[in-house]
């Protein structure tokens, strides 16, 4: 059973999404505007958030951000926008799976299992490292790391595709979210430093790769 935090202001939509989640054995917390779902969020943990996208007073895309400015968190999209730049905004900024209206709430819970085994996967080692999102904290070749929580975000999105290049903007966008003050200078000092603390455990390691002109990845053997 999951703790799902659902967000969306059409009731009718809710309840139905609701009572397949709880089918599914599922705790559902129902948020009907972006400022409800942060407060919820402030005092409780959830293992996934369904976002519906064309909220009343946050937009779904924003409210993503802000929700994973405090924790590493799972996210559907839930909207009518079926366009493909609307779809390709929401993988840019983390999105784990996109789900279009009118849609089969039996579909959906599918996606949700699928969207609940990938993240309690990275919580298991995945070569040098081990990722524990639930408490927050990763570890490099058996030890846990001291990281700051920048640090330990910048890490994070790396570790959710081993391999994969993430651009400074991706990153700012992940970890940073709104933060205008940040800069794409504010990525690679993280780095410099996330790169210190992975040599106080193995001075030889170098698992964080940068790709001129393009941006970061992390290989996890």
């Amino acid at each position: 059973m999951a703790r799902v935090l659902l967000v969306e202001d059409e009731a009718a939509i809710a309840q139905t999404v609701e009572f397949a989640l709880r089918a599914e054995g599922h705790e559902t917390v129902h948020a009907l505007t972006g400022r409800a779902a942060l407060h919820a969020a402030s005092g409780d943990a959830f293992d996934l958030a369904i976002l519906d996208v064309g909220l009343p007073d946050i937009g779904g895309f924003a409210l993503c951000r802000e929700l994973r400015r405090a924790r590493d968190l799972p996210v559907i999209f839930l909207t009518a926008r079926d366009a493909e730049a609307d779809r390709v905004l929401g993988f840019e900024i983390g999105a784990d799976d996109y789900v279009a209206k009118p849609f089969s709430p039996r579909e959906l819970v599918a996606r949700v299992r699928v969207v609940l085994r990938r993240s309690q996967g990275a919580t298991a080692p995945r070569g040098a490292f081990e990722h524990d999102a639930a408490g927050h904290r990763i570890a490099f070749r058996g030890r846990w790391l001291d990281l700051t929580r920048y640090e330990y975000g910048l890490l994070a999105a790396l570790l959710q595709r081993p391999g994969a290049i993430l651009t400074r903007a991706q990153l700012l966008d992940r970890v940073w979210g709104s933060d205008t003050e940040s800069t794409d200078r504010t990525v690679d000092t993280h780095v410099k430093t996330l790169r210190a603390k992975l040599r106080e455990v193995d001075a030889n390691a170098d698992p964080i790769r940068t790709q001129r002109g393009l941006g970061y990845c992390v290989q996890v053997d």
